[in-house]
């Protein structure tokens, strides 16, 4: 059983992320379409079942266009957005800035929330939880495997602490997470383990 995470295309920068309802670029949808183009072109390799991605608007559009490639309708559900940064999602840096001077996701204290939004704890114990609901229902075979799973940057990168079972701040160093990378998550004989890291074959020739 694997799960395959993958960030969503490139978003307009200039603005803060979190649970913006901005959508991708031209760039990001042009990542999305070829990543859904290798995908289509190498099934027998990922053998792809089950489509879930995150449903905020940027994350949809790249689920939708692998759905398109694959023939797979996606689920789409909160469960897998960013961290919720509240009443700055989507703003401009520059209002944000003025109306809420110095306050980023790895200025906030872990158990103190973004205006509006959640904790950096509450972040983490959300995604951690997520998780391991979806490795349970793989594992009763409530979810057909293999998974794809159209998400964000700081999720991914809280699974990847939380697979190598490495305690997790908010000041905490970042994984490599490229736009629509790919990242292997499999079920070894020890549990989960992350298998392959940020790929994106479908960007650059890779041997």
């Amino acid at each position: 059983m694997k799960i395959f995470l993958v960030r969503h295309g490139a978003d307009e920068e200039g603005y803060r992320g979190g649970w913006s309802q901005r959508g991708l670029t031209e760039a990001g949808v042009i990542q999305s379409r070829a990543l859904g183009s290798y995908l289509y072109e190498h099934k027998e390799q990922y053998d792809i079942h089950t489509v879930i991605s995150s449903d905020l608007p940027r994350a949809v559009q790249t689920s939708q266009a692998i759905e398109e490639s694959l023939g797979i309708r996606g689920i789409h559900t909160p469960d897998w957005r960013e961290m919720n940064n509240g009443d700055m999602a989507g703003m401009l840096h520059a209002d944000a800035e003025e109306k809420y001077p110095g306050v980023y996701f790895n200025t906030l204290k872990m158990d103190t929330s973004f205006p509006g939004g959640e904790s950096p704890a509450h972040f983490y114990t959300r995604i951690q939880n997520t998780f391991e609901n979806l490795c349970v229902q793989l594992e009763e075979k409530r979810i057909q495997s293999n998974v794809l799973l159209v998400t964000h940057g700081g999720v991914i990168n809280v699974l990847y602490y939380v697979l190598a079972n490495r305690e997790w701040s908010n000041t905490s160093s970042f994984y490599p997470i490229d736009n629509t990378s790919i990242h292997t998550v499999q079920n070894m004989n020890n549990g989960w383990s992350i298998l392959d890291t940020n790929r994106i074959p479908h960007l650059r020739k890779e041997t």
